[in-house]
């Protein structure tokens, strides 16, 4: 199966993510921030990174930017709960696969990784 990067602020949505993934025999790390994911993506070297838009300090999209000058071929889904049109359209310029709103809903997010992930 493939490898996992849940970035997120709330540990809650990171606990839940990270059990969800872990069932579906992937290998998950956490993140609970930015400066944090850039780490892992390093060290762990994941196949794709599930990211959420708002965190304090270095934001969905700044990761993002940083995440692509390191690797420009990872996939990413990004998740938010604020539809800012704007980021949007910055986080699509970086290469994003799919923008998924907050709440989201956990079997449209497994299947969509199970699609990327197919191949890995």
């Amino acid at each position: 199966m493939g490898k996992i990067l849940v970035v997120d602020d709330q540990f809650g949505v990171r606990r839940l993510l990270f059990e969800t993934f872990k069932e579906d025999h992937h290998e998950v790390k956490m993140a609970a921030n930015g400066a944090e994911a850039l780490q892992l993506l390093i060290t762990f070297e994941p196949d794709l990174i599930l990211m959420d838009m708002k965190m304090p300090g270095m934001n969905g999209i700044e990761a993002l930017g940083q995440i692509r000058a390191l690797n420009n071929q990872v996939d990413v889904i990004m998740m938010t709960a604020y539809g800012d049109t704007q980021n949007m359209e910055q986080a699509k310029e970086l290469g994003i696969l799919y923008y998924m709103g907050k709440p989201f809903d956990l079997f449209e997010l497994r299947d969509r990784v199970r699609e990327i992930l197919k191949g890995a």
